[in-house]
């Protein structure tokens, strides 16, 4: 709660102050500043609704493995052993087709294997793999991630708005910037 209300105070002040100097660009600060605000006060119900438009897509832009698949099959005699709601929230296991080699899960119990992994591992192997999964949904881990990924938006858009060096910085740059500074405090080299 601390750091939501220091963040905010940022935030805030950072958009008033910015208007008082020359070479500014106000909507930028202004999205800096919306998205600091989100950062510091995502909910675990908007993190589901995120979770549920995200996995939408992502299931829209991969191809499903079918109920008669053996990698649906597989996965459904994995996924006994791991249940099927994650603290009251349902999962919805499914494969996807492709040769990479992945595996995910969301705060709204969407979790994805790629078959890719699958043709890798034993089974025992890959309910290793989304025990671990399931573990970052459990410890609200997506919700981190989620604010993570609106502070950085609110640097990049922060730091874009100044007309000093930084400004000349593509946003790609930027934003690259950004997130490496604030990912570093998860870094595990």
């Amino acid at each position: 709660m601390k750091n939501k209300s220091l963040l905010l105070a940022v935030a805030i002040s950072a958009t008033l102050l910015a208007g008082c100097k020359n070479g500014v660009n106000g909507n930028l600060i202004a999205s800096s500043g919306m998205s600091a605000y989100k950062a510091a006060t995502l909910s675990d119900a908007d993190v589901k609704a995120l979770s549920n438009n995200a996995c939408k897509q992502m299931d829209s832009e991969n191809q499903l493995a079918g109920s008669k698949s053996k990698y649906t099959k597989r996965l459904s005699k994995i996924a006994k052993a791991l249940g099927n709601n994650i603290d009251g929230t349902p999962v919805s296991y499914k494969v996807y087709m492709t040769s990479d080699i992945n595996a995910w899960a969301m705060a709204n119990g969407c979790v994805r294997v790629y078959s890719g992994l699958m043709d890798l591992m034993t089974d025992n192997e890959i309910e290793g793999v989304l025990g671990h999964e399931l573990g970052h949904v459990s410890l609200g881990h997506s919700r981190k991630a989620m604010q993570t990924a609106y502070a950085t938006l609110a640097a990049r858009d922060a730091i874009s708005a100044t007309s000093g060096v930084a400004a000349q910085f593509s946003q790609s740059q930027l934003g690259d910037l950004a997130e490496g500074v604030i990912n570093s405090a998860f870094s595990r080299s």
